[in-house]
């Protein structure tokens, strides 16, 4: 893994005025290569610096997820299939709100992704999903690309003490409400 950031960083260093578009094609192919945005985010901050390794990072992230958008509803077995997954592992009644999906998103280890689909099930269209993709993407891109070296340099310790800071926060801003269907409620026994 440190050998491949470590190869990315030397080919967007090489590459002049055409290292933005590299980086944010870096952006687009990471999913392939199974590269964790955070990675990307902080190569971004080492590279260009915070204002411009933000910028770069927003357009690639909110990018990628557009492309995710259109797969996804391209393929809507899939996205059944996925959403069906995503009620197993966190309940039929479990929706986030836009704030919590953009606090969710500084958290390394969950799939970037999963949080696009969460945002896919709150969002009304393509416009609405647009624009909360940016929202929820600007926090992570300017927190990974400006605290870069910072990040990776801290211990597992400092990592927990602020993921525990951080779950209060995701519990204050959740959806107030639960909607639960009367099948559900009253179960019928045959």
């Amino acid at each position: 893994m440190e050998q491949v950031s470590h190869y990315i960083m030397v080919f967007i260093e090489t590459g002049g005025l055409f290292a933005p578009v590299l980086f944010i094609s870096f952006h687009l192919l990471r999913p392939l290569f199974f590269l964790p945005v955070v990675l990307i985010c902080i190569s971004g901050g080492v590279l260009f610096g915070t204002v411009a390794g933000t910028l770069y990072s927003v357009i690639g992230i909110t990018l990628s997820s557009l492309i995710f958008y259109a797969i996804i509803r391209w393929m809507p077995n899939t996205f059944a299939k996925l959403v069906n997954l995503k009620q197993k592992l966190m309940g039929k009644n479990s929706e986030f709100t836009t704030s919590q999906i953009a606090l969710l998103r500084l958290v390394p280890f969950i799939h970037f992704h999963l949080l696009s689909l969460c945002l896919i099930e709150i969002s009304s269209n393509f416009r609405d999903y647009t624009k909360s993709s940016i929202l929820t993407n600007i926090p992570l891109a300017f927190v990974y690309t400006s605290v870069g070296k910072w990040i990776s340099s801290l211990s597992p310790f400092h990592i927990l003490i602020l993921l525990l800071l951080m779950l209060p926060f995701i519990y204050i801003l959740r959806r107030k409400e639960i909607i639960i269907k009367w099948n559900d409620f009253f179960q019928v026994s045959t």
